[in-house]
């Protein structure tokens, strides 16, 4: 049995309810419009959500943010240190970082994070990776409970399991969002070297045994 609850806006963005002893960690909050059905879903697990982690801070991801910390006054928001600029609609680059300016929909949030985390912190039982590319600051969490890994936009599988490091023709909006496809090709790869059991992306269906679709993704970009 899973600990991850995939939660759908319309089949095209992903938000994650996983189950913690404490209550619920929610993975991204899709966009305005999916605070209802997230809050829904909830209700329907029968647990509260006492936290809010966003894999990085494009607007379809955090769109549901305002909304949604509005319901939960006392839920903690936990973003990467790096992207926690970008919800506040900062698009500066950090000294070292490819001149490129990151791309796609950065509509910020009014809501304050209060905690940040970076590469090998712990939220509850998940794992937090660095994996930047997608947006500077972006991250996948592995549940190591039983093998899920939340990957964000790293993979989406949304027309088939693709990195966002080159354009799917079947589902092109990811890469129109990515920042630095090169830095998503070394994310990928640090993503299949988990070997998780189950993968669930931001964009998709959760697709169960990745490994070699995962491998197949990585072939087509390197």
């Amino acid at each position: 049995m899973s600990n991850v609850t995939r939660v759908s806006l319309w089949g095209f963005v992903n938000a994650y309810l996983v189950a913690e002893d404490d209550g619920l960690t929610l993975i991204d909050t899709t966009m305005a419009q999916g605070a209802r059905k997230i809050l829904a879903a909830a209700e329907l697990i029968g647990s509260p959500i006492t936290r809010i982690l966003l894999t990085h801070a494009h607007g379809d991801h955090v769109g549901g943010l305002d909304r949604l910390s509005a319901e939960l006054p006392d839920a903690e928001v936990i973003i990467s240190a790096r992207d926690a600029r970008l919800l506040k609609k900062d698009t500066s680059l950090d000294p070292g970082e490819p001149d490129r300016k990151p791309r796609g929909d950065y509509r910020g949030a009014k809501t304050d994070p209060t905690r940040t985390v970076g590469d090998g912190d712990m939220v509850g039982s998940l794992l937090v990776i660095a994996n930047p590319g997608h947006t500077p600051g972006h991250i996948a969490l592995l549940d190591d409970r039983d093998g899920t890994l939340l990957c964000g936009d790293t993979y989406s599988t949304l027309g088939g399991v693709a990195t966002s490091a080159r354009r799917n023709p079947r589902f092109p909006f990811v890469f129109m969002g990515t920042w630095d496809p090169p830095k998503v090709i070394r994310s990928a790869r640090r993503l299949r070297e988990l070997e998780p059991r189950r993968l669930a992306p931001g964009h998709g269906r959760i697709r169960e045994q990745p490994l070699a679709e995962m491998d197949a993704a990585i072939a087509r970009v390197s």
